[in-house]
């Protein structure tokens, strides 16, 4: 293999070695939601859940209307103007128009109230349609694709994911209880059955509906694990071999 390839293989290891210079875990707790806070998690889940079910109709509507198989031509064709492929800026950008006012469901007549849920819990929905969807049509990094995405029941979507946090939202550490400040929501007692790690921060909060209660799950990350810095290797014929792929 040519000196030149060595090096490359050695910059691009040492490149990933050292983006890897945080450490994450994840931390959940049961939380005990007073009556008011428990009819507000609710009608946020059903809000997410209709926002989800919109964002995925509009991607199907947009798919069924400009494939096309590569050996054949259709019989039929949609009539409708061509547009652009919705994607995650285009879809997250309805949003201040959807909080401007109650949004009717169609087939239950509804009123829903996006403005009573937090932002960053409504972009997240934005995301995880965003990742279902080009999975579908298009693959992970290996090509792989996943199989047709599916319309959430009310049993199926469960959780909701403030995709911003920090340490400020603990308000206050008691035995064996932490109360955390939610947006919109306000403070809700946890459960702290294991504490949590002195020299992580608090970068990600999700809430979780199930059969025995709610749940609180912590992302935590240490930004204090040393950096990983690579000894330096000039490839030469002594050490090649050693990284050769073949």
């Amino acid at each position: 293999m040519p000196a030149s390839s060595l090096a490359e293989i050695y910059s691009l290891n040492a490149q990933q070695l050292i983006s890897h210079n945080s450490m994450k875990v994840t931390y959940q707790y049961q939380f005990y939601p007073d009556t008011n806070q428990k009819i507000s998690l609710n009608q946020w889940l059903r809000i997410c859940r209709y926002w989800y079910n919109r964002q995925l109709g509009d991607r199907f509507d947009w798919w069924e209307m400009n494939r096309t198989a590569i050996n054949a031509c259709p019989l039929k064709t949609s009539i409708a103007a061509p547009r652009e492929k919705p994607n995650y800026y285009h879809q997250k950008q309805q949003l201040p128009i959807l909080k401007k006012d109650l949004v009717k469901v169609f087939h239950s007549g509804e009123l829903l109230d996006f403005k009573q849920v937090d932002s960053t819990v409504l972009q997240d929905v934005s995301k995880r349609i965003d990742k279902a969807f080009e999975r579908f049509i298009v693959g992970d990094g290996k090509g792989t694709k996943s199989g047709r995405p599916r319309f959430k029941t009310e049993a199926d979507y469960r959780t909701m994911t403030f995709s911003t946090a920090g340490n400020d939202w603990i308000k206050l550490i008691r035995k064996n209880w932490v109360y955390i400040r939610l947006p919109k929501l306000g403070i809700v007692k946890v459960r702290m059955h294991r504490p949590i790690p002195s020299g992580f921060v608090v970068k990600q909060v999700s809430v979780t509906r199930k059969a025995d209660g709610w749940f609180i799950q912590l992302i935590l990350e240490d930004i204090s694990v040393p950096q990983f810095t690579p000894d330096q290797v000039i490839p030469n014929l002594l050490n090649r071999d050693s990284i050769n792929p073949g």
